[in-house]
This record gives C-alpha cells, sequence and structure tokens, in this order.
C-alpha cells in the first residue's frame, strides 16, 4: 500500500531535497505540497491524504497551529513533525495537540523513511535527543496521575505497556497473537475507560504508573 503525503515546508529546496528522499521509497508518494499550514488545510480538503510531514516554523500559520487545526478537522489523520534542536518547546506544544511524532531535520534518509512507516502503522516517533529533554515535560502535564484501574483486564494492561514502548498496533498483535482489529477494540476500550485522548497520552499514562 502507497502512503499519501503531504509535505509542508515553507523552504522550497528543502522541500525539494525531503521528496527526493522519500520517494526513493517506492511504498511513499508526496501527492501534495504547501508552504504553509494554511495551505495544508485546504489541500487537506481537496486531496486523500495518509500522513502530513510539517515543519514547524512557517509563516502565515505554522505547525503548532497547523497541528491543532489538522487534528480537529481530520481525527484520524497521521501527523509526524520535522524540528529542529532549537524547537524543543514547538516539538513539545504540538505533541500536547495530537501530533504522532517528531524528528530533527538533521536525521539520515532511512530514519526518516522508517519514521513515516512507524507513524503510518501507528506507531509513534520521538528523536531521541529531543525526547530525552522533552519527556519530563510530558510527564507533568495534566493527565490525571492515578494508579492503572482496576477495571483494565491484564491483557489491556499488558497492551498499554506495549504502547507506552511504542509499539506499532501489528506490532502487538504479533506479540499477543491477536489480530490487528482486536488490538485495535482493546485500545479503544483502554482510552475510554481512561479518559484519554489518544495513543500518546496513553504512552505518557503507561510511563507514569510504571506499567513500563
Amino acid at each position: 500500500m502507497t502512503v499519501r503525503i503531504l509535505l509542508v515546508e515553507d523552504q522550497a529546496i528543502v522541500r525539494n531535497g525531503l521528496k527526493m528522499i522519500l520517494e526513493q521509497d517506492e511504498a511513499l508518494s508526496v501527492v501534495a505540497e504547501a508552504s504553509n499550514g494554511i495551505e495544508a488545510l485546504t489541500l487537506l480538503e481537496q486531496q486523500s491524504i495518509d500522513l502530513v510531514l510539517l515543519d514547524i516554523r512557517m509563516p502565515e500559520m505554522n505547525g503548532i497551529e497547523a497541528t491543532k487545526h489538522i487534528r480537529s478537522r481530520f481525527p484520524t489523520m497521521k501527523i509526524l513533525i520535522l524540528t529542529t534542536f532549537d524547537d524543543e518547546e514547538y516539538a513539545y506544544q504540538t505533541l500536547k495537540d495530537g501530533a504522532n511524532g517528531f524528528l530533527v531535520k538533521s536525521s539520515e534518509p532511512k530514519k526518516l523513511i522508517a519514521s513515516i512507516h512507524s507513524v503510518f502503522a501507528g506507531g509513534m516517533v520521538l528523536q531521541e535527543e529531543v525526547a530525552a529533554k522533552l519527556v519530563p515535560k510530558l510527564l507533568q502535564q495534566t493527565i490525571k496521575q492515578e494508579e492503572p484501574s482496576t477495571n483494565l483486564t491484564a491483557r489491556e494492561l499488558e497492551i498499554a505497556r506495549f504502547i507506552g514502548e511504542g509499539k506499532t498496533n501489528k506490532e502487538i498483535a504479533n506479540e499477543l497473537f491477536l489480530s490487528v482489529g482486536t488490538v485495535k477494540n482493546h485500545i479503544t476500550h483502554i482510552l475510554n475507560e481512561l479518559q484519554l485522548r489518544d495513543r500518546t497520552q496513553l504512552a505518557i499514562y503507561a510511563v507514569r504508573n510504571g506499567l513500563v
């Protein structure tokens, strides 16, 4: 299956370079390009997109605002943030707003391609060097501090642990000898039971409560 990508970056030369890197993989296709968040939202309304590769610093509408609008209007859209080491606070904000991960622009091409496949498959990508600074802040955000719910089954706690480790639904299914659909159903129930918004918050919950 081809992953249809919207590439959002205000610098044309960087955008062209990223496109060349991504299309080295036959399973990835840059089907649309935008130079800011406003253009991105327009294109998302017009075309069928699987994943948005989104720069943070852009004119008109930056990546932080774009993430909020995309998550609000397209709840299932995959969003991978491109950042620099100077954008740690911005990356933190986009994660809070529902991005599926972030990667620094200086990453190796193979890592960028692998990250897109991981996010598309349901995983969460956090650049190690930036994550080391951001995770403490993420753990302090306003998710209620509580012990793991006794209403979760042992299997559901196990799945929550795998989410905390950044595993995709397919990887969890393989570990537990379940179908991907069954794993998805478990995750939906876990999110509802814990009153969490998405798997990013569930991953943070798993870390905070010692499941990982």
